[in-house]
This record gives structure tokens, C-alpha cells and sequence, in this order.
């Protein structure tokens, strides 16, 4: 059923219409804002003053930040920025491959970095070895690494390595050379940020699968790893300590090339 037509709504221009005070929001005489004066409006007038309104251009925005103008106050952003957490192939995401020999017999590892925070000198991320037991043929630990600056010391000081460990250790890399009669010295500190060679120290935490395993037949996470990583090569050498473990287990590791960005930055 169609409906029917209503008809046409006639502005006159003789029915006032009261101004609002925009204080008190009182539609009669406002005593306190308005001097007990009335102030009225035709509809002719307020018809004027919407055309005008509507007939005012917006401002147009710029479709990129980069060239909007200085006027244009539409977008906020802040002067606070999260830095980038990439060192080279150290950054979240990166993976590394390659090999554990213990004697003569040798063990495919992969490593997985999950979070990396240079302020704070640490990183974290998983470590994967195959054929170390014949009950778990492939382990996954979860580990955290200690950058070796100016919050950590070439001294471990924990997990039952002493200095004499450290040192007999660190002097297996040929890039510690250098810093042979220096590291133990008070107030001594490793600048890593400028530097081709990052010492690190690799902590085993837990077995992903089963984080309440403690013990495996066969193997063992409760020592560490004395890491040695080289920006300019990508590459990661490094030995594992533990009183009952054979000692100097020798870790190479090479970066897995991404086709992809391996850092960004927010603002």
C-alpha cells in the first residue's frame, strides 16, 4: 500500500526561535550570562547560517605523513620509538644450523631465536639436537643467553665454572685473544655494540616436550655454552661446560638465509 503524501513543512519567518546560552543552557532570559536579555532567531536565519556552514571546505588530509603539512594536526604521533632488537643475524625469528661434536661422533643442532633485548644484554630461543639419545632422538631445550657488555662480565661466577674455566674456555676462541689479561680485571667491560665478535653464554633451562624432566639418560642441560658469534660471517662457535660432561664439545653453527625483512621499527 503506497504512502500517502504528507505535506510540505513552511518555514515562516515570523515564529523566533530562542537561543540557547551555550553556559547555563537556559532557553529563557539567562540573568547571569545574557543580562536578562532575550535573543531570538527567524528560521531564516538559521537557514543562512547552516548554507554557510556546509558551504565551508574541509581541510584536506595528506594521504601520507611524510608530506602533510604543518597545519594539519590530525595525526598524533608520539616522539617515544621502540628500537630495533636486530644485531646482525641476532634478532628474533633467526635460525642457525649445523653441528655438535662430541669426540668422533657428531650431532645435527638447530637453534631458533625467539626474543632478543640488547638493552638488557640477553636473548633467548629454542635448541635442537638429533641423535643424543636413543630414548629422545631429537631434544628441544629452551635456553637464555647472557651477551657478554657491559650488565655481564667474561666471569660466569655461577653454575659451578670458576675462573680458572672461564679462562682455559674463552682462550679457545681466537677472538678473545686480545683480552686474555684483561677480562678478570675490576671495571673491565666488553663493548659489544662496535664490535665484529659477540661473546655470549647459552643456558639450558628445560625440555620443551616435558619442562618436569630433569634428568635425561644420556644427556644432560645443566651446563652452558660458551658462545662466540661473528657479525660479519654470521657464524656461531662455541663449547659446552659441565663438570660430568666431556669437556670442550665443539658447537659450529651458520645462519639460515631468509628471503625476508629480519627487523622493523614502530612509530
Amino acid at each position: 500500500m503506497p504512502i500517502p503524501a504528507t505535506a510540505p513543512i513552511v518555514l515562516t519567518t515570523t515564529t523566533p526561535l530562542p537561543i540557547v546560552c551555550p553556559v547555563c543552557r537556559d532557553s529563557n532570559s539567562c540573568p547571569k550570562h545574557c543580562s536578562n536579555k532575550v535573543f531570538t532567531k527567524s528560521y531564516e536565519m538559521v537557514e543562512r547560517e547552516l548554507k554557510t556552514r556546509s558551504s565551508v571546505e574541509q581541510p584536506k588530509r595528506a594521504p601520507s605523513l611524510a608530506c602533510r603539512s604543518e597545519d594539519e594536526q590530525w595525526v598524533d604521533i608520539s616522539n617515544q620509538r621502540l628500537r630495533c632488537t636486530k644485531m646482525g643475524a641476532l634478532y628474533p625469528g633467526s635460525k642457525f644450523k649445523g653441528v655438535q661434536k662430541s669426540g668422533k661422533t657428531s650431532y645435527e643442532v638447530a637453534v631458533e631465536i625467539q626474543h632478543v633485548d640488547l638493552a638488557e644484554s640477553c636473548l633467548s630461543g629454542y635448541l635442537n639436537i638429533k641423535g643424543l639419545t636413543t630414548e629422545f632422538p631429537e631434544l628441544t631445550t629452551f635456553f637464555e643467553a647472557e651477551i657478554i657488555g657491559p650488565k655481564h662480565s667474561f666471569l660466569t661466577r655461577k653454575w659451578q665454572a670458576e675462573e680458572q674455566f672461564d679462562y682455559t674456555h674463552w682462550k679457545r676462541f681466537p677472538a678473545f685473544q686480545p683480552y686474555l689479561k684483561t677480562f678478570n680485571q675490576d671495571g673491565f667491560a666488553y663493548d659489544f655494540y662496535d664490535k665484529d665478535f659477540i661473546f655470549m653464554r647459552w643456558k639450558e633451562h628445560f625440555l620443551v616436550s616435558d619442562h618436569h624432566l630433569r634428568s635425561i639418560d644420556g644427556a644432560s642441560y645443566d651446563g652452558f655454552y660458551y658462545i662466540c658469534y661473528q657479525r660479519s660471517t654470521n657464524q656461531i662457535t662455541g663449547y659446552y661446560f659441565h663438570h660430568q660432561s666431556e669437556w670442550f664439545q665443539h658447537l659450529t653453527l651458520e645462519h639460515v638465509e631468509e628471503r625476508s625483512f629480519g627487523t622493523y621499527e614502530f612509530r
